[in-house]
């Protein structure tokens, strides 16, 4: 039976009267597509994480391939990722024709094991790509002590991370370079988009010319100058570039980040006051200095003492109105994966791990209702099913 007459995603935007005029203000304007508004928000982005530098474009997977581009990755390269993650942490190293390689998870944090990364490095290893999954920082101290005793670029992958913070420095000023991600799930939203941030003078201009057709118009980069109108293209890159339309919103967007960011931990604190205790629940990982920004509350089910599978529970969520989802499917599993090579076995803790995790609703513009709804969804299915 149904806890509530209206569907609750697990996620979404909040957009109020002030995003909805910023980009109002766009469309009156004379640019529409990459014009001030994206230097403005690049501005922004950077000095909030504390980077020197910020590169906007469409979208995270397009910002994680400017960054394989910019760390040089290429062909015979490989890269070290984790499994647990979206697709996109791979894909990227394979649009440089390089060679993803999974490393597997710590099974408290759920996060990239340190300890993995290094089982798999070799001598043709030449990045990683740590995941901060549901914006638990990775454990960086170790991880940039194996990339400086490999002499590896990290890039990490912040979609889930923004206002997270490592040891009390936000995240995105602390490796070569991190990617962002913008999707109206994520904490604020362009629509579709993504930011490389970087302390890097070199990585910045290479993704300024990645995002734009290998395009530069730099007198310092040109290899001659007929004239003012003068532009060359000297690589092959790609159309990645942000529209002022995204970037209005997305800097508007910003003046909000932490009181969202606070609402999401307010939630998961009912959660976690909620569900601790239970048996048939296990609720996420949480640093003592609470440096998560939250993208998403994952519960791992105990489903050796409930008589039901994940599936069951999934749906009789979904039935109730709860918009749960399932984060993630990892990435070597899938078909495509699999036609490369990968196998199932090959990171057993994120295999099971995925069979027992659902994501529950987590975003700003709940309410405390709308948590005591998910609350009392979940106790009363885990309770029916802890009785059959």
């Amino acid at each position: 039976m149904s806890i509530r007459d209206s569907y609750l995603p697990y996620g979404r935007q909040w957009i109020d009267e002030e995003d909805i005029q910023a980009v109002v203000e766009v469309l009156k304007g004379d640019y529409l597509t990459t014009g001030p508004y994206v230097k403005k928000f690049e501005e922004v982005a950077a000095e909030y994480v504390g980077a020197k530098y910020a590169v906007a474009f469409s979208n995270g997977t397009a910002a994680l391939h400017g960054a394989c581009y910019a760390a040089g990755i290429d062909k015979g390269d490989e890269v070290i990722t984790t499994p647990m993650t979206f697709a996109a942490s791979a894909n990227c190293v394979l649009y440089q024709g390089a060679t993803p390689v999974f490393a597997d998870i710590d099974d408290r944090t759920y996060n990239i094991d340190p300890n993995e990364i290094r089982k798999k490095i070799t001598n043709k290893t030449k990045a990683i790509i740590p995941v901060h999954f549901t914006g638990q920082p990775v454990n960086l101290d170790e991880i940039q002590k194996i990339a400086q005793e490999h002499n590896l670029v990290i890039i990490e992958d912040g979609a889930h991370a923004i206002g997270s913070a490592y040891k009390g420095q936000k995240i995105g000023s602390i490796s070569d370079m991190t990617m962002f991600s913008f999707h109206p799930v994520k904490h604020v939203t362009t629509g579709e988009g993504g930011i490389i941030t970087t302390n890097d003078e070199e990585y910045y201009k290479k993704l300024l010319q990645f995002r734009s057709h290998g395009i530069t118009r730099d007198k310092e980069l040109l290899t001659k100058n007929e004239g003012p109108w003068y532009y060359e293209m000297q690589f092959l890159g790609y159309n990645y570039r942000m529209t002022d339309i995204q970037a209005a919103l997305g800097t508007s967007q910003m003046k909000k980040l932490d009181g969202f960011i606070q609402l999401r931990r307010d939630y998961v604190t009912l959660y976690n006051e909620a569900f601790s205790s239970s048996p048939y629940i296990s609720t996420p990982f949480q640093d003592e200095d609470g440096a998560s920004s939250w993208h998403l509350y994952i519960i791992k089910l105990n489903t050796k003492k409930l008589a039901a599978t994940r599936r069951e529970i999934f749906e009789a969520l979904q039935k109730k109105n709860i918009g749960v989802n399932v984060h993630y499917i990892p990435v070597h599993l899938q078909p495509f994966y699999k036609e490369l090579g990968y196998s199932k076995g090959l990171c057993p803790k994120a295999e099971s791990l995925y069979e027992e995790i659902i994501s529950l609703p987590l975003f700003p513009a709940m309410t405390v209702g709308d948590v005591q709804d998910v609350i009392k969804a979940v106790n009363e299915t885990v309770e029916y099913y802890s009785q059959k």
